[in-house]
């Protein structure tokens, strides 16, 4: 993993550069790993996408000789050793008060550097924690993302045209005071707290149990919202509600958050697998009630599992 420290001094170094391969080429000599995305965007143009950064100086040396004017795409967590907490405004999504409330917490103190982007919102950067993984998340409610492990972000000086004009990715502040890492799992709880399904009481009505589960998945953005089904659905499963049950209390929430009706059963068929019990499971994989609930037994596609988070 590089030094966080050296990274945001790489990062300050290349701020509005004229030269987007120079600046590629100033952050791979500096040891930040880097990857070309496409111009003016934010989509990879490498294979891979971020898996491919490198700071070899011969391979992004050869990437912006082929796309002078490529964005430049650094991946977060442990192959960079920065986090980056994302502020969106964009829309109808202001992650601004958010944010400002996550300060007052004291949740965000460790910013080492904050870059703003072509959008008016800012890129807040920390130090990866050494040993420990943060995967990236997002919060689209309410404007804020996470880019850790698995995930990455658009460096300075990077550009986009909004509007018609060129506006880039630039360095706005830096830390003043001590620089420090980021509780993401803190952050997120506080940010978008997940209800609590409570244990079902004999005879209480599924409604009880599924009715802040079925508002919270309602609420999901784009991006978020089979996630949050799926764990939705999981908390009802492990309550002992039944599947039939949980499609009831949660599928209309699922559907004004924007899912179609066969992704929410796959969704769903996908958690309760998830939560079910080996020995419920037959010998070749199947549930021996996933038929019962959902009339047939097979198994859901990858593709769906995919987008559920497994």
């Amino acid at each position: 993993m590089p030094e966080a420290f050296d990274v945001l001094a790489a990062l300050i170094r290349v701020d509005r550069s004229p030269s987007l391969g120079l600046a590629a080429r100033s952050l791979a000599a500096a040891g930040v790993p880097v990857f070309p995305c496409v111009v003016e965007g934010k989509r990879p143009l490498t294979r891979r996408g971020f898996l491919d950064a490198s700071s070899d100086p011969e391979q992004v040396a050869a990437w912006w000789s082929r796309t002078p004017n490529a964005n430049i795409g650094i991946p977060t967590g442990a192959p960079s050793g920065v986090v980056v907490v994302d502020v969106d405004v964009h829309g109808p999504h202001d992650g601004r008060a958010a944010y400002q409330r996550a300060t007052d917490a004291g949740l965000v103190d460790g910013a080492g550097l904050l870059a703003r982007t072509p959008t008016g919102g800012t890129h807040v950067y920390f130090p990866a924690t050494p040993g420990k993984e943060q995967r990236s998340w997002q919060a689209a409610d309410v404007g804020v993302d996470f880019r850790g492990d698995g995930g990455y972000i658009i460096a300075p000086p990077s550009r986009r045209i909004i509007d018609g004009n060129v506006r880039l990715y630039e360095v706005a502040d830096i830390a003043a005071h001590s620089v420090g890492t980021v509780d993401a799992g803190r952050l997120r709880d506080f940010l978008d707290p997940r209800p609590v399904a409570p244990p079902r009481a004999e005879g209480t009505s599924v409604a009880v149990d599924g009715k802040r589960l079925a508002a919270w998945v309602a609420g999901r953005g784009e991006g978020e919202r089979n996630r949050g089904l799926f764990w939705a659905a999981c908390r009802l499963a492990e309550n002992g509600v039944s599947a039939t049950d949980a499609l009831d209390a949660l599928g209309a929430a699922a559907q004004s958050a924007g899912l179609g009706d066969r992704e929410i059963t796959t969704t769903v068929r996908s958690a309760y697998r998830a939560t079910q019990p080996a020995s419920e499971v037959t010998p070749g994989g199947r549930s021996q009630s996933a038929g019962r609930w959902f009339g047939r037994a097979e198994s859901p596609p990858s593709a769906a599992l995919g987008r559920a988070g497994l």
